[in-house]
């Protein structure tokens, strides 16, 4: 009798959805059946309870809202910054054929159009400015610049002039810094950058003058233009050069020592007088 009351039960239980606990071993007392209507808020009892014995609070209405979007990447550099880590963004631009001018140290409008067209071609957004996701991706595609790739165009510091430098008037050349210093009585009057002959052609070493200027000379070996010629030894002179103002530290000359500042040495032209000492040094 005893078994068939319980059979029936269960039978009750699962045409009305009920939940049966099934006995837990032999011999002992069975559970209550617990019986849950459609429709029906749940039982406390199906809620996990806290150490206290009591359910859980229930979720705040706000669990489900949108979460704050995330913060925007950090800008590093953006227009009108300046300095070495400018400079590098522009190697590196450079490198990739997005930049074409400098590096010169200052974020200005070429900049900034080359960094967007970088990352609009990589789906970043278009901002213009270098933030933390644009750098380590240009920096994941390029090589760590070297100095000359630095001031391809110029702009470095000159290093401390040679002893022989610091009495009477003297052009001050320094081969290590790439730099030409104007220096009156150890007082520096200008400054410049300056680049040499190639392996083949290079540059002579040591004291000499200046023996001969020549303001629009063209050079009879070459055939090419040499303006604000100051010749001082041999065949080799400081001069402009276009190529230098156009290429930069990724040409050289033919032995002569190159200026790309046009003004710069057409400043100096006017100062330097025959007989003034040259000095060309490491």
């Amino acid at each position: 009798m005893g078994r068939a009351f319980v059979a029936g039960l269960v039978v009750v239980a699962a045409l009305t959805g009920c939940t049966v606990q099934t006995p837990e071993g032999e011999g002992k007392r069975r559970s209550p059946v617990h019986i849950e209507l459609p429709g029906d808020t749940p039982s406390p009892g199906r809620t996990p309870a806290g150490d206290d014995g009591r359910p859980d609070p229930a979720p705040r209405p706000d669990d489900d809202k949108p979460r704050t979007a995330p913060a925007p990447p950090r800008v590093l550099w953006s227009r009108g910054d300046t300095g070495r880590d400018v400079r590098e963004l522009q190697a590196r631009l450079r490198q990739v054929a997005w930049l074409f001018e400098g590096p010169t140290g200052t974020y200005g409008e070429q900049t900034e159009r080359a960094v967007s067209g970088f990352q609009g071609k990589r789906g970043l957004p278009r901002t213009g400015k270098t933030d933390t996701v644009t750098w380590q991706r240009l920096l994941r595609m390029t090589r760590e610049p070297g100095r000359w790739d630095l001031y391809l165009m110029g702009g470095q510091q000159a290093d401390p002039p040679d002893a022989r430098c610091r009495t009477g008037r003297v052009l001050c050349i320094d081969k290590t810094s790439r730099t030409l210093r104007w220096m009156v009585d150890g007082r520096t009057v200008s400054t410049m950058a300056v680049r040499f002959g190639s392996r083949g052609t290079p540059t002579r070493e040591g004291v000499f003058s200046v023996y001969w200027k020549s303001r629009d000379h063209v050079s009879t070996l070459y055939d090419s233009p040499m303006p604000y010629a100051m010749f001082f030894s041999g065949g080799q002179a400081v001069h402009f050069s276009a190529d230098f103002a156009a290429r930069g530290y990724a040409g050289a000359s033919h032995g002569c020592v190159n200026v790309r500042d046009e003004a710069a040495i057409a400043e100096l032209y006017a100062q330097v007088r025959n007989g003034d000492k040259v000095v060309v040094s490491w």
